[in-house]
């Protein structure tokens, strides 16, 4: 065996290397990518439902609080723009602004809920009323279930954003489409893990 085809034999083992090295890291980008992309459609089915609950629970409200009609009219408003934020991060959980819109328009969302919930202490036969303490239940639980599908989506943004900051992968992040870290889900005022207290 000649020196020169010894050489070009290490170069091409070289070159594979490598190329395998550099396939890795694209793959490991894609991995943590989609990773944090199916962890806020986890996100995005809890609050789903939370919305579709608040429609019935401002119903049920609306019966008795009939003097209160400014403030079920805001849960709605809040509820349908927070909806809209909830789409538009759904089409992109990439995109800083999408989520932080709908992180703020979570916060009104939350202060909204919690100013009906303190109307409604205020209204001996509506903290009675049956449909309205089940509401109230199921929000509650929802209400946990968004907080720990926002953990685990925060989890993996930040799992995907270490891998990307750390040398080598980023060398490549940028080339192989991964410029930007991933943006953490934190909703402002009220924390949404903590549901309004309500005794009914």
């Amino acid at each position: 065996m000649s020196a020169t085809l010894l050489v070009l034999l290490v170069l091409v083992l070289v070159a594979i290397v490598l190329g395998a090295w550099v396939v890795g890291i694209f793959n490991n980008l894609v991995t943590y990518r989609n990773r944090y992309k199916n962890a806020f459609a986890q996100i995005e089915v809890q609050l789903k439902r939370r919305y579709d609950l608040i429609p019935n629970l401002v119903e049920t409200a609306k019966g008795y609080m009939k003097h209160e009609r400014e403030t079920l009219e805001a849960v709605i408003q809040a509820r349908n723009q927070a909806a809209g934020g909830l789409q538009k991060a759904a089409q992109d959980p990439g995109n800083a602004d999408a989520i932080k819109g709908l992180a703020a328009a979570e916060g009104v969302l939350t202060g909204t809920i919690g100013r009906l919930f303190a109307l409604a202490e205020a209204y001996p036969d509506l903290k009675a009323n049956q449909n309205m303490m089940q509401l109230s239940e199921e929000l509650r639980s929802t209400e946990n279930r968004v907080a720990f599908a926002r953990q685990a989506f925060n989890d993996s943004a930040t799992a995907y954003n270490t891998y990307r900051q750390t040398f080598p992968p980023a060398v490549f992040a940028a080339m192989f489409g991964h410029a930007q870290d991933a943006t953490l889900l934190e909703f402002e005022g009220e924390p949404i893990q903590q549901a309004p207290k309500v005794s009914f």
